[in-house]
């Protein structure tokens, strides 16, 4: 690997202040990146390198007049398809949709944009971001890098992927029940779903959110102060912040934290994943944290009822559509959004009504402690073809336990690596914090990595591919 993809944000604009190194240059290695890498792992759409060479050039020209537009002027990025970007399609990840171009900017990418951000290419997601995986029926399949025979999880897939193999050091995801933390536990890349209306979003919508994907705390948390900058276009969009967000520092002693191993239904965690989250907690627990085995907050009514209220409102999404269209759909989701058609009014606000339990359970849960520990993923991986886990279209979320509640109940949660199983694949660590608390989260991520000393070795491409 090119030594300049191994730097952090920080390294990248420490040497663009100290003119010894331009954005085109490290834009220059991460085009080469790409091409080494993209043809196997397919994490890309959208992908105009005449562009981001043009968008490094001003930003190479910026710097070298003092003028640099903000924090993250010249840092190569992706963005999720799923998030508009001004006069570029957004096809959902599905054959189904129209190509029409975007009006506008959705927040993240005009806060990116504003920012002087190098937007090199959107990431690959599944048929409407409603799968855990890389399946589509628009995009190529997005692989797993650490594995190409393996699953890079989703929806968030191919921005997982990119972040594994090393296309720069950000990329911007969405999650509404886990859809950055997944792929992030999967891919060995730190993600952090924030708590609702953190980083605004447009279309906006109860649990949705949009977070960064890297491969360290610290290149998460600086991407904050741009992220996080109001939108009044997201209804639920919090006040502007004054954080300081690389102010990372903790003690962990004297906090009590919750150790989280059964998510109380779905797919049961595998043991090598319960030992590397085990071994984690005791790390805080050596450091003054009292560690608390807590009870899982989610039921199989709660997911039974989110299942029936996401079916519901997808197929009322797309029932006017015409059915050669629809057809289009991913047979896998197409068959699970059919079932909406036959719920009743009453079964679907029963299923809304389970958010509210979620919320509840979860507020009632850090009314007696500080943080909470679990696993991100219950299983270590799955096959790059399967479209979840289970690959059953009448069980689809049997793998979110751990993560869902947490959108519910609006509450930042991240995932950082803790381990790898005996197959070479990454094992995520979920870190919760209270609502609002993002800053809890990311310090108690920082700490973690520092006593582990986080991935230093990243996938490289299959020689001869």
């Amino acid at each position: 690997m090119n030594a300049l993809l191994k730097l952090t944000i920080r390294d990248i604009l420490d040497l663009y202040e100290q003119r010894k190194l331009s954005p085109c240059e490290y834009w220059q290695a991460v085009e080469q990146r790409i091409a080494a890498f993209e043809p196997q792992v397919q994490a890309l759409y959208l992908y105009d390198p005449d562009d981001a060479r043009a968008q490094a050039k001003a930003s190479t020209e910026r710097w070298a007049k003092g003028e640099r537009l903000g924090l993250l002027d010249g840092i190569p990025v992706t963005i999720k398809e799923l998030i508009a970007t001004k006069g570029q399609p957004v096809p959902l990840g599905t054959a189904a949709v129209e190509l029409v171009p975007a009006k506008s900017d959705a927040p993240a990418a005009a806060r990116l944009r504003e920012d002087g951000a190098v937007i090199f290419a959107k990431t690959t997601c599944p048929d409407y971001g409603m799968l855990s995986s890389g399946l589509s029926s628009f995009h190529p399949l997005s692989r797993n890098p650490w594995d190409l025979s393996q699953n890079p999880g989703g929806s968030s897939a191919g921005a997982a992927a990119a972040g594994a193999a090393s296309f720069g050091p950000l990329h911007i995801g969405t999650d509404i029940g886990g859809s950055i933390r997944l792929p992030a536990g999967w891919t060995g890349l730190y993600g952090l779903k924030p708590s609702q209306g953190r980083i605004p979003v447009d279309p906006y919508y109860v649990g949705r959110c949009a977070g960064p994907m890297a491969r360290c705390v610290e290149d998460a948390a600086i991407s904050m102060a741009t992220l996080s900058r109001p939108d009044w276009r997201d209804a639920t969009a919090l006040p502007a912040n004054d954080f300081d967000w690389l102010d990372l520092d903790i003690d962990v002693k004297g906090m009590t934290i919750g150790l989280m191993l059964d998510a109380g239904v779905g797919i049961a965690a595998e043991p090598e994943v319960v030992e590397a989250v085990t071994a984690a907690a005791r790390r805080f627990e050596q450091a003054g944290a009292e560690i608390v085995a807590v009870a899982p907050v989610l039921t199989r009514e709660m997911l039974d009822g989110l299942d029936n209220f996401w079916r519901a409102r997808f197929w009322g999404d797309i029932e006017a559509m015409p059915e050669q269209r629809r057809e289009r759909i991913l047979p896998y989701i197409y068959q699970w959004a059919k079932g909406g058609a036959s719920i009743s009014g009453v079964e679907v606000a029963r299923g809304f009504n389970q958010t509210m339990e979620m919320r509840k359970a979860c507020s009632g849960l850090f009314a007696t402690v500080d943080a909470v520990l679990s696993p991100t993923n219950p299983v270590v991986s799955y096959p790059a073809e399967w479209a979840s886990p289970t690959n059953d279209p009448a069980k689809p979320f049997e793998h979110i336990g751990f993560t869902v509640p947490w959108n519910m109940s609006e509450q930042p949660a991240a995932s950082i690596n803790c381990g790898f199983s005996a197959s070479g694949m990454p094992i995520g660590l979920q870190i919760v914090g209270p609502r609002f608390a993002d800053m809890t989260v990311l310090k108690l991520s920082h700490v973690f990595e520092q006593w582990t000393g986080g991935v230093t070795s990243w996938p490289e491409p299959s020689p001869g591919a």
